[in-house]
């Protein structure tokens, strides 16, 4: 009796450190944080989305809005074209920006949403105009190189 009932409180162990796991993994993933309610869909093109990638949050003001649902490369404008659902409690006006920002220093890339002044908001399926394209580390230490060796 005494054996079993340590094997029990070990399984029992040992199925909360499991369950532990899973919620930190859905933390780290960022992925336990948003409701999936009704939603709606907005576009927009971007130059470069560095390490953006699917499922990556869309925050206004640091409150999570949306995901970004697909990346898709626009042949025709050679634009990377940004698919994201967004709640439909949260309402744009029509001349947002859209930024890819990154958490802390190198942390992950999300879509920052600064809503514009406008009245008449964006409607679903509708582009985002004003979009300012992802921060690359290499290309700002590439300029500062560049621009010490100039000063010299």
């Amino acid at each position: 009796m005494e054996r079993t009932a340590l094997d029990l409180w070990v399984g029992l162990f040992v199925v909360a450190g499991l369950a532990a796991l899973v919620v930190l993994a859905l933390k780290v993933g960022n992925l336990s944080t948003y409701n999936m309610s009704e939603t709606y869909q907005l576009q927009a093109y971007f130059s470069n989305i560095g390490g953006l990638k699917p499922q990556a949050s869309i925050k206004s003001s640091g409150v999570l809005v949306g995901r970004v649902t697909g990346i898709t490369l626009d042949t025709e404008r050679y634009e990377a074209k940004v698919m994201m659902s967004i709640d439909q409690r949260y309402q744009f006006p029509k001349d947002t920006f859209a930024n890819i920002l990154t958490s802390g220093l190198l942390g992950e890339q999300y879509i920052g949403l600064v809503p514009g002044g406008e009245t008449e908001l964006l409607k679903a399926d509708e582009v985002i105009k004003k979009t300012q394209s992802a921060v690359v580390l290499e290309d700002l230490i590439g300029k500062f190189l560049y621009s010490k060796a100039d000063g010299s």
